[in-house]
């Protein structure tokens, strides 16, 4: 089992920054890959970013790329979402997310932390 916790939840105008992080711990090893979802009201939740764990691929939505990086550190067990230039469509609850290795989907959630851009 693994276990993520986010944080970095805040209020930012658009145009601003916030970084969000992910704490995972557990059966780390069982990892192949980790990402950020999102999920606005009436929406079907979407893929923002990823990255394996071996490898370092990343993997970004459409919607994010060149303003948001996705990186991992491994000492302390953390994946980050840097989301630069913020806009209010951004506005979302971000869920962290693992995959396992004989998973073919992300199979592990965080509790979910709160963006909002204010225009």
């Amino acid at each position: 089992q693994v276990q993520l916790v986010e944080s970095g939840e805040g209020l930012v105008q658009a145009g601003g920054s916030l970084r969000l992080s992910c704490e995972y711990s557990g059966n780390i090893f069982s990892i192949y890959a980790m990402g950020w979802y999102r999920q606005t009201p009436g929406k079907q939740s979407e893929l923002v970013a990823d990255i394996t764990t071996g490898g370092g691929r990343k993997n970004y939505a459409d919607s994010v790329k060149s303003r948001f990086t996705i990186t991992k550190d491994f000492a302390k067990k953390t994946v980050y979402l840097q989301m630069n230039g913020l806009k209010p469509e951004d506005k979302a609850v971000y869920y962290c997310a693992a995959r396992s290795v004989v998973a073919v989907e992300y199979d592990c959630w965080g509790q979910g932390t709160q963006v909002t851009v204010s225009s």
